[in-house]
């Protein structure tokens, strides 16, 4: 199907909801997934990629797509955390303090370069993801009903930057890594800059994606997945679990127990896009290098040999069995 064709009569709210954002963003399908597996698993991701690839795009054009709000932080290192979640302000006619909320009062929020800003805007921002609210003063605000923060990095500069701690890095769900595109994918792009924008429609909006989110967590998972889940965090803690003694010296900490949840739950959303109403090891397989990359700690000796998160977690995939489950 092409970006000019409609969806299929049968298609479902997801799949409209990509096909109305690929009117705009060419070649980045891997992304656009995982950012709606994220809204339906209510978690948050993580980007990594060096600018021009349409991340800022993806995320504004899918907030248009779900009818939710969109608001772009730059992070800079002058940022204070009052810059991001809001301050009271003194109202001078009425001689009380008024509360002015930040811009993480959104459904869809994009962290430009969160690694640009100091560790308290850092922090400040996690703890809004985490605790989907924000305390100004005395009085605790609740976060708006879907909330996804994309928080991207660029990897190929290093001054001015303040790298996020490993248990920081912990909360997001995902970390996408994303890649230039093809000869013919940047073809398409640059022939779509000579022609006037597409214009989004709104396909759902947020109420529709809050009943998506509870139809999603009712897809059966098999606990012989959440097995593998499980075994699969340990294996990256002590690879001789699977047979690669040899991988423990590039390893200094493992995959923290927040990655078999959010394996298990990005692993549901992922069926419940692909039209199932319960989990095949397919989908935790397809998922475990996005939610696994950003939780290893590797050694020196890892970054002597060049040995990278990825394929760390591709040795220990394929030796670690995968279950049969017997659905629902």
């Amino acid at each position: 199907m092409s970006w000019t064709d409609a969806p299929p009569a049968s298609a479902g709210p997801i799949e409209k909801v990509l096909y109305e954002v690929k009117k705009t963003i060419v070649g980045q399908d891997l992304l656009l997934e995982r950012l709606i597996v994220a809204l339906l698993a209510r978690g948050h991701i993580l980007v990594e990629g060096v600018p021009g690839l349409a991340k800022t795009l993806a995320v504004k054009s899918l907030a248009e797509a779900i009818g939710g709000d969109f608001h772009r932080v730059q992070f800079t290192p002058d940022l204070v955390p009052a810059d991001i979640i809001g301050t009271r302000i003194y109202h001078q006619p009425t001689g009380e303090f008024q509360v002015q909320l930040g811009p993480v009062f959104t459904n869809l929020l994009l962290a430009d370069e969160i690694n640009r800003a100091p560790a308290k805007v850092q922090s400040a921002l996690l703890e809004t993801m985490q605790e989907r609210q924000v305390t100004i003063g005395r009085e605790t605000h609740k976060l708006p009903n879907p909330f996804l923060v994309m928080a991207t990095q660029n990897p190929i500069e290093n001054e001015g930057v303040y790298p996020l701690p490993e248990a920081q890095v912990d909360r997001f769900m995902m970390k996408v890594v994303v890649g230039y595109p093809s000869v013919t994918e940047e073809f398409v792009v640059v022939e779509r800059a000579l022609a006037q924008a597409a214009v989004i429609q709104r396909i759902i909006d947020p109420a529709t994606l809050v009943t998506l989110q509870q139809e999603t967590d009712r897809v059966y998972v098999d606990p012989s997945l959440i097995e593998f889940a499980v075994n699969l965090a340990h294996a990256t803690r002590e690879p001789s679990r699977v047979g690669l003694t040899d991988l423990a010296r590039y390893v200094t900490y493992g995959a923290s127990p927040r990655s078999s949840i959010s394996l298990v739950l990005a692993g549901r959303a992922l069926a419940f896009m692909r039209g199932r109403e319960y989990v095949v090891p397919e989908d935790l397989s397809d998922l475990a290098l996005d939610v696994l990359r950003h939780r290893l700690v590797l050694s020196y000796e890892a970054l002597s040999d060049e040995v990278s998160p990825d394929l760390i977690l591709q040795k220990i995939l394929a030796n670690l069995s995968f279950p049969e489950p017997r659905g629902r």
